[in-house]
């Protein structure tokens, strides 16, 4: 028999329920999909699918013409102006809370 190693992850009930339904539906017990999951990041020699934040696209200045410069700059002044502004280290918070980056 293969020695084993325990891992002890926290996850939210609601994901782990949600993947449980899954992997059932697939017959895969949990510890072998994260055995899977651990065996691809040996292969790959890091996370086995891309790590990207859904519908989040820089803007890149050398893609602007001026007047989408421009309008971008009155975006950011209207938002100062109006209170719509973060603290980084609030916004690093609610990165960590909504996606445990």
């Amino acid at each position: 028999m293969t020695r084993t190693s325990n891992i002890f992850v926290r996850v939210e009930p609601e994901i782990k329920e949600q993947a449980e339904q899954v992997l059932n539906q697939l017959g895969i017990p949990m510890s072998n999909a994260i055995g899977i999951f651990l065996r691809q990041v040996v292969y790959h020699q890091g996370i086995p699918f891309e790590v990207k934040l859904p519908g989040i696209k820089p803007l890149s200045y050398d893609s602007l013409t001026e007047e989408q410069f421009n309008a971008e700059i009155d975006k950011g002044i209207a938002d100062i102006n109006a209170g719509r502004v973060f603290s980084a280290k609030v916004i690093a918070e609610k990165m960590n809370e909504d996606y445990g980056v």
